[in-house]
């Protein structure tokens, strides 16, 4: 997976005040890190945006229902009928949008030849059942292997894509910026040039009312949740996909593909459970898992609260590198511990948000503090394996790392041991901070941890520094020891 250097959003780049994005009802972007969300195509036809529900939700369910005629016709995976199924349902990898899992690169996930093989298969056996329905393709998502929430938003994104560069150009002269002419799979448009991309990429902008936090296990709970509302639904999918109640494996995926394909009947009350979800964009405004809000959030806390750090030697040594990280992360426990910067691992409701917001946000406030004292070291965070890179000097061979997980991770003990062997392969030329945020849920995990450490001190071996950051919310001053 690809590394991001840089946690710039549009707004950032373009001198565009965030208000005013928001008031378009557009999304602000980071441009180097995608942005955890996805289009849905069940949201086109309610977006507020006129190039939205009425072309793009148009060109939608014009294109699925091309391909479901040709799929009809066909009789023969060789005949005309298929190939043109085929070439319609062929969707290029989509870079601009910066939406999706990437870190470093905002890459979209196209259709390989073998995944447009196999969803041509599936979409054949669907419509030979009688289904006609545009949407089967997107239902496909809740049970079909590669099919995620990301490959729905950029099979979207290709399938409408004329009508997306046609709310880019109002957005534009909206926002009185001249962008450059793009193309996106053979359609051209006018759009801004993505100022942290080295090759030339353009920004699709997109609206927020067509986006969601759609991971598939959420989405067979909301589906599940909606028909579980409905008695007459609930009936006929006790009937005919039962297994959706309790589809969270591969395995228990395909099982539900098993009974889905079963007949006609249960693809349409799979359809229908899958209609019944309420249509509700990812609320932007309260951003309630911090997708949005880590990269200018992390940013004003180190601008509140500056750091100041001595002139470094150059070139920088692995010492020396060493010592600057770690003072940026005792910065980032005093920002956590008391200066309020903790309430951004939380959501509304008191519950911890995901570890990556923990990692995007620390790797923020570093990117920060490395900037306004223009030390030749560069972080980079790979949302992945949650490791955030200091890279310096020499590049690869040197270099101080740091992991950060919250106690709520069940492998946080054993994130230490990988690390520790991890310290030890590379002999003299790594430096490590393991960095650990009580956010609950700690038990007993801090008092193996720090045995563990002590125990590769003891044998002389190489070890990760290990720190802790109390990320707990506290009752105020006034209350507490009552």
């Amino acid at each position: 997976m690809g590394k991001a250097t840089d946690p710039r959003t549009f707004t950032d780049c373009f001198d565009v005040k965030p208000a005013r994005l928001a008031q378009f009802g557009v999304l602000n972007p980071t441009l180097a890190i995608d942005t955890k969300l996805f289009i849905d195509p069940l949201l086109l036809k309610q977006s507020r945006h006129s190039e939205i529900s009425g072309q793009a939700a148009s060109e939608y369910r014009h294109h699925f229902e091309q391909v479901i005629a040709f799929l009809v016709a066909s009789t023969k995976t060789t005949d005309v009928a298929w190939r043109t199924a085929r070439r319609l349902l062929s969707f290029p990898e989509i870079k601009g949008t910066c939406l999706g899992y990437g870190a470093g690169s905002i890459s979209g996930s196209g259709f390989g030849p073998a995944l447009t093989e196999r969803v041509l298969m599936v979409g054949k056996e669907i419509v030979d059942l009688g289904i006609r329905d545009p949407d089967l393709f997107s239902a496909m998502a809740l049970f079909e292997e590669d099919i995620g929430p990301d490959r729905v938003s950029d099979m979207t994104t290709n399938v409408v894509r004329v009508a997306l560069l046609s709310f880019n150009r109002t957005i534009l002269r909206k926002l009185k910026l001249q962008g450059e002419d793009f193309e996106i799979n053979g359609v051209h448009g006018e759009m801004l040039r993505n100022p942290c991309q080295s090759r030339r990429t353009p920004i699709v902008l997109v609206p927020l009312d067509i986006l969601r936090e759609l991971p598939i296990a959420r989405a067979w709970d909301e589906v599940a949740d909606a028909a579980s509302k409905n008695s007459a639904l609930r009936a006929r999918v006790n009937k005919h996909v039962a297994h959706i109640w309790a589809a969270k494996t591969k395995r228990d995926k395909a099982e539900l593909r098993s009974q889905a394909l079963a007949d006609g009947k249960a693809f349409e009350t799979l359809l229908d459970a899958l209609h019944g979800v309420p249509l509700r964009a990812y609320d932007a405004s309260a951003d309630p898992d911090g997708v949005l809000s880590w990269a200018p959030v992390a940013r004003s806390f180190a601008t509140k609260f500056p750091l100041q750090i001595a002139a470094a030697p150059t070139p920088l040594t692995l010492d020396d590198a060493h010592s600057l990280v770690r003072r940026i992360v005792a910065q980032f426990r005093q920002l956590i511990e008391h200066n309020g910067l903790n309430r951004e691992l939380y959501r509304d409701n008191g519950t911890p948000r995901h570890e990556s917001t923990a990692q995007r946000i620390f790797f923020a406030v570093a990117y920060c503090y490395c900037t306004a004292n223009r030390l030749d070291i560069s972080p980079e965070v790979d949302t992945g394996s949650g490791k955030i890179d200091f890279k310096f000097s020499q590049g690869f061979d040197r270099r101080v790392l740091v992991e950060v997980k919250l106690s709520t991770n069940s492998s946080l003990v054993h994130g230490y041991e990988t690390q520790l062997e991890t310290y030890k392969a590379a002999q003299q030329t790594l430096r490590a901070i393991y960095l650990a945020i009580d956010v609950g849920r700690m038990g007993k995990k801090d008092e193996k941890l720090i045995k563990m450490r002590n125990a590769a001190a003891t044998k002389g071996q190489p070890l990760s520094d290990l720190e802790f950051v109390d990320g707990r919310v506290k009752p105020p001053a006034s209350k507490r020891g009552r």
